[in-house]
């Protein structure tokens, strides 16, 4: 294989001798000395074995082996136009795939929106998208089924790279029925404050969980991010929620808050892209664990396309002004 390559490894000059049928011709083309291009040919023959060129003829012409070459030589040239045009084309998005992932809420609520502008944008590029659990994503990542995940899981510094998006805020969702709200009025959010940052002050206080320690709560089952913040975060208050569901998704801990069936932990992130519910209070909580990052991850020594750039400048945009 190593032979080929030398083969044709200088198959330029060899060309430039063809097209113009003269050796001090060719030399002054490519700017070097005859005897240099001479040196080189001379190279490739002893390569393969036999000339490719009769020089006892003016103009030089090809032996029967040298039009062979000739004839491998432009389709070597044909192959790399072709394959300069695709790279054009890449970079420029009028062709290429992009897989993008995300659990339920950034694929079934953020995602949509960033997906119709970038195909609005570059129409030809291949667009997909993977919904799961972070474990399963992960390995997708991993498996390079899928080119970029969003998460606000930390994953594996050794293994991805990763690009800032935002910072989300976990908020205390309560359905309005319950008597609780009552007492802790003052602390109360709408979702005009949470659209706003109002949470985000520092003179923005976040409600004692105590206040609550008595009502029903739904929780996300073990093995979560958020299920692991939340349990942090009671532990901390120095209460013991009484769970009445746990479940899969965040969402569906929400909409059972919603039908006044048990506390809820929501990101803002969710709030300012559910309709707005009139059956739920939302209070600011005060605790570190409250508190986390939404990255892009993807593979390290992945090759980073311009698909890839462009999506992520969309998104963080669209997440900025939301």
């Amino acid at each position: 294989m190593l032979g080929v390559f030398i083969m044709f490894s200088n198959m330029n000059y060899v060309y430039e001798v063809y097209k113009e049928g003269s050796f001090s011709k060719a030399a002054d083309k490519l700017f070097i000395s005859q005897p240099a291009l001479s040196a080189t040919v001379k190279k490739v023959e002893k390569k393969i074995g036999t000339s490719l060129f009769d020089r006892s003829r003016n103009p030089v012409r090809l032996t029967e082996c040298g039009k062979k070459y000739i004839k491998i030589v432009e389709r070597i040239m044909d192959m790399e136009e072709e394959f300069a045009g695709y790279v054009s084309n890449l970079n420029e998005l009028s062709t290429g795939t992009l897989c993008i992932g995300g659990t339920y809420l950034f694929v079934s609520y953020i995602f949509p929106g960033i997906l119709k502008k970038f195909h609005r944008l570059y129409p030809n590029v291949e667009l997909s998208m993977v919904e799961g659990h972070t474990s399963q994503l992960e390995q997708k990542l991993f498996s390079g089924e899928i080119d970029l995940l969003m998460d606000n899981y930390p994953m594996d510094e050794e293994l991805y790279e990763k690009q800032y998006v935002k910072t989300e805020h976990l908020i205390l969702a309560v359905p309005a029925a319950f008597k609780s709200n009552a007492a802790a009025k003052s602390w109360s959010l709408s979702v005009a404050d949470i659209h706003n940052g109002v949470h985000k002050r520092k003179e923005t206080y976040g409600v004692p969980l105590k206040m609550f320690e008595d009502e029903l709560f739904v929780f996300l089952k073990e093995h979560n991010d958020t299920r692991e913040r939340v349990e942090d975060i009671c532990k901390r208050a120095g209460i013991i929620p009484k769970v009445a569901w746990k479940l899969d998704q965040m969402l569906t801990t929400y909409h059972l808050t919603e039908q006044g069936m048990g506390i809820s932990f929501i990101s803002d992130t969710a709030i300012k892209y559910l309709p707005r519910d009139l059956n739920v209070y939302y209070y600011k909580i005060d605790d570190p664990a409250a508190e986390r990052n939404v990255y892009f991850y993807y593979r390290k020594n992945k090759y980073f396309t311009r698909s890839m750039e462009e999506f992520m400048k969309l998104a963080v945009l669209e997440m900025k002004q939301c």
